[in-house]
């Protein structure tokens, strides 16, 4: 039986590329492999899927929100690959999970784990509740040579505390930090804050 996969990690640690490497893979050997991506991810135009390394291919899907798949239209795919999973609704990973079993597709979704705040995405938490095999891609500390495991949402040099939990935004607007930096950073930022405040 087919299975779901999820690859998670922090911005820049590599998904999209190993997402691109995977279907370059499937195609060269003959294969049908289908890219989905949200179609809220419009940072690089409506059907683009581009690694930071410049590598790109066009999504075969985008989907909305409250968009469930076509599943006549998903008959005969080798893989069905998702950008950006974390965005994705709760019902279609659940449809997600369904294809594996109902069309023996595998499903491997690529996506961030947490936001800014370390709050789980619906997408990743469900995935998290219903995929075969979990993967954390590993990228290091913008800071230092630690793991990192949060996303620090920045504007200017400082830290973003508060703000609505999509922003969409790359190098420019986010950092991979570990856990005693992206603390760190936090209280910078509500120092300064708190400093402009009391003035």
């Amino acid at each position: 039986m087919a299975k779901l996969y999820f690859r998670y990690g922090t911005m820049d640690s590599a998904k999209t590329l190993n997402l691109l490497a995977v279907a370059h893979n499937y195609r060269k050997q003959g294969k049908r492999v289908l890219l989905l991506k949200p179609r809220l991810d419009d940072r690089f135009g409506p059907q683009i899927i581009r690694s930071r390394s410049g590598l790109e291919a066009e999504a075969d899907v985008l989907v909305d929100d409250d968009e469930l798949l076509d599943v006549e239209a998903l008959r005969g795919l080798n893989c069905i690959l998702v950008d950006e999973a974390q965005f994705l609704s709760e019902a279609l990973v659940e449809q997600l999970r369904e294809l594996t079993v109902s069309l023996d597709i595998p499903v491997i979704c690529y996506g961030l784990r947490t936001d800014f705040q370390g709050r789980l995405f619906p997408g990743a938490r469900r995935l998290f509740e219903l995929a075969d095999s979990i993967e954390e891609v590993k990228v290091t500390c913008q800071f230092c040579n630690r793991k990192a495991v949060f996303n620090l949402r920045m504007r200017g040099d400082r830290a973003v505390l508060e703000g609505p939990q999509i922003e969409l935004g790359g190098d420019e607007r986010y950092l991979p930090a570990c856990y005693v930096h992206y603390s760190e950073e936090l209280r910078r930022a509500a120092d300064t804050t708190l400093g402009i405040q009391a003035e």
